[in-house]
This record gives C-alpha cells, structure tokens and sequence, in this order.
C-alpha cells in the first residue's frame, strides 16, 4: 500500500508535510515521529507491514524531508519542533494515538505526554531515554551538520555503511534502503541529506542548551503501555540508563538489539517481532 502526502501549516505559517497510509478509523492511530537524522520515510519499514490494520501518519519535522525550510535557524529549536509535533496532531487528527518514537522523536513524545496526556495511548521509545550519553549527542550533531554532496549513490552508500554507527542485523538491501531514506539526488546531480544541515546546532547542538532533566518526563509515562527498543552498542542510551528505566517501570517491554548502534530501523528481526507484537495489543 503506497502513502499519500500530507500538507499543512505550522503555528507559524511555515509547510509542513506527513505520509499518511490509511486504516480502519476504530483502532488507535500511529504516530511515527522519526530521529533528527531521518525523515517521514522512517515509517515504511514499520508501514510494510501494518499499513492497513491502523491508520499510520509519519512526521516531516521542519527543515526535513519535504517539510518547508525555514528562514532562520533558530525556528528548528527543540521546542519549537515539539510544537510541531502538537500542531501536526491537531491538523491530522491524531486523537489517542500510539507514538512509534525514534531518537529525538522519543524526546518529543515524552514532552507531548507530559503538556497533553490524553493524547497518547501507548509509546515505543526507539533507543532513547531520560539520560542521554553526551558522545552519543555530540556524534548526531557532527552527523547531521555536514553535506558531503556525494557524485553518487554508490558512493553516499558506502560512507554511509563505514560512518554510521554498528548494524549488524541489516543485510545490503536493508543498508540500501536506509540510504535511500536518509539521501536524495537533488537538481545539481548530487546526493545531499534529506534535511537542512542548519539542525544540528540547532536542535542537537550547544546552541539547543544542554538536555533538561527528563526523568520526570519519563514518570509522566506511568499510565502508557511502553516498548523500549535499545541498540545496545548505543553511545546515547546506555546500559545504565535501561537498567533504570526498567527498574521504575518493571512492565516495560525491552527489545534489545546486539550490537547494533543508534538507532535500529525497526526492520531488524528483534525488533520487528517486539514492535509487532506490541502494537497488536493495542486497540
């Protein structure tokens, strides 16, 4: 089942853009909410197999995918895309819905049920939590910053297999498709990042401030089923923070992926399993 695309405006006028795969209206929906390095194309890994068992809507955040760039940096602040985040669940109708958070979409979601928790009824953390390790935050924004403008796919594939943290559970079809979603040929005849390389200091980085203290957001969760998903090669989530995290919420369920850095795609066998899983205990 293919997507259709989304538009609509942001508080501020500025586009934003979805894809939407349509399901029947009696389930919850879900809500993908991708990584600050990745984009609404996140979901068709997860899409390729629920898309018609529940309406699945996925997020173009500002400065991403085919989201309107903005004239300032600034506008692609943490707090500014969060409200995003709430503008695209009103003009979507996204009532009660699961949130499939990844990266810095966790975060988000855990801001969006702490100001709206009746918005939400059930959460996957995609290798993200309370703490997060600051070598692991100091890589994102190195890797989101930087447009290397590649002469090919080939060659974007391969810098993107040696640079990206640890995926061992993917096979080259899987690498080539995660390329694919995270790199587009442009008019010059170059393949740039899906995203407005400004982010990085922005949203991530030292102009973003250092990260809040988000266990109390996390507390927030109590009332929501929750799945964690954790690379355990992560360098953002460790294993500190999990064993934490399970200890305040001994029903959490835990996908836990060897060896794999941040962030899984979801498509790996583990996770597929858990998240399947998961979302079919859903209404």
């Amino acid at each position: 089942m293919n997507p259709r695309r989304l538009a609509f405006s942001a508080h501020d006028g500025l586009r934003l853009s979805a894809l939407e795969w349509p399901g029947p209206a009696g389930r919850a929906p879900l809500l993908v909410l991708p990584g600050i390095c990745r984009t609404a194309l996140d979901a068709e890994t997860v899409a390729a197999r629920h898309a018609g068992r529940r309406r699945i809507v996925a997020l173009d955040y500002a400065g991403h995918g085919e989201s309107g760039r903005a004239a300032r940096p600034q506008r692609y602040r943490p707090e500014q895309l969060i409200r995003d985040v709430l503008d695209a669940m009103a003009a979507l109708h996204l009532h009660g819905a699961v949130v499939v958070g990844t990266s810095f979409g966790g975060l988000a979601t855990m801001a969006v049920a702490a100001m709206r928790p009746a918005s939400l009824t059930a959460l996957v953390l995609n290798d993200i939590g309370p703490q997060i390790e600051s070598l692991g935050r100091d890589k994102v924004v190195d890797f989101i910053g930087r447009d290397h403008a590649f002469g090919s796919f080939d060659e974007a594939l391969a810098w993107f297999r040696e640079h990206h943290p640890p995926m061992p559970l993917l096979d080259d079809a899987g690498w080539r498709g995660f390329a694919l979603r995270t790199f587009r040929q442009e008019e010059d005849g170059h393949w740039h990042p899906r995203w407005d390389v400004r982010i990085g200091q922005q949203a991530v980085g030292a102009a973003a401030g250092a990260p809040p203290d988000l266990w109390p957001f996390f507390g927030g969760l109590r009332r929501l089923p929750l799945l964690l998903v954790w690379g355990e090669a992560s360098t953002l989530l460790s294993a500190a923070t999990v064993a934490e995290m399970r200890r305040r919420r001994p029903d959490m369920g835990v996908a836990a992926l060897p060896g794999t850095g941040h962030a899984p795609t979801l498509e790996e066998a583990p996770a597929a399993a858990a998240l399947d899983a998961f979302l079919e205990a859903v209404p």
